[in-house]
């Protein structure tokens, strides 16, 4: 039997996992997803994940492909899996794509989005996916700072210390900030992302939102090339990956 390479959407609920990525004595989205797949064909196999979210991220749009043989019908998939995955883990499209499709390398934009809450009480039914901010916050002012990262730029003074990749210039196709009453949504759409790159640039549009700095202090940050130019990392709750574009 040929070995297809299948392509999985999947939809979780990061907050009682470390992560995406398989780690050893954690709770991770791809070790699950990994032993589904084992336990529906009894194959042992490499769940090649688009994006390496980090404790406590979720998505609405991760992709991951999976290299196997078995007999199984591609659109059987999905509500086998997610039969067997837990409540906060679902496959929702699974199509056989090109053998040298690769769920990392193929892909051509991701969109994140990240939601803060700005009333006075907690939202207790949203508190898991969202950064309780209550206080009130410039979100035109946060928007224009927000602007002023589109493009081919060098973002190092948004990247973990922890990230070593040779070059940290990415392309931002896309970074705006809306409002829906005390929600604010800010999406960041790129070419590739930096290590907590998205959460340094929220962490950082918040610090102008509260008016410590002006919406121009992005230019300089960018510029600096420093981690400690820029303002502190969001927590990972309010994260969200919504799409991937190949």
């Amino acid at each position: 039997m040929a070995v297809r390479n299948i392509k999985l959407t999947v939809h979780y609920d990061g907050s009682n996992y470390h992560g995406w990525q398989v780690q050893p004595d954690h709770l991770t989205v791809q070790a699950e997803i990994t032993g589904a797949i084992a336990r529906l064909t009894g194959k042992d196999v490499i769940v090649n994940g688009a994006s390496r979210t980090d404790a406590g991220v979720s998505a609405l749009g991760q992709v991951a492909n999976v290299r196997i043989d078995t007999p199984i019908p591609t659109e059987n998939f999905v509500k086998a899996l997610t039969e067997i995955l837990p409540n906060d883990i679902a496959v929702t499209e699974a199509v056989d794509v090109p053998y040298e499709f690769d769920a990392i390398t193929s892909a051509k934009h991701k969109l994140y989005r990240y939601s803060i809450y700005t009333g006075p009480v907690r939202p207790v039914l949203d508190i898991r996916h969202c950064w309780h901010l209550p206080r009130k916050l410039d979100a035109d002012r946060m928007d224009r700072g927000a602007k002023l990262l589109v493009g081919t730029k060098d973002f190092k003074s948004f990247a973990s210390a922890a990230d070593k990749r040779q070059s940290s210039v990415r392309t931002v196709t896309r970074c705006d900030v809306k409002t829906e009453g005390e929600w604010i949504y800010i999406a960041v759409e790129a070419d590739g992302f930096l290590y907590n790159m998205v959460r340094n640039i929220v962490g950082t549009l918040v610090e102008i939102g509260r008016g410590r700095w002006r919406a121009e202090r992005i230019t300089e940050i960018l510029e600096a090339r420093d981690r400690t130019a820029a303002g502190p990392i969001a927590p990972a709750a309010g994260l969200c990956l919504i799409q991937i574009e190949y």
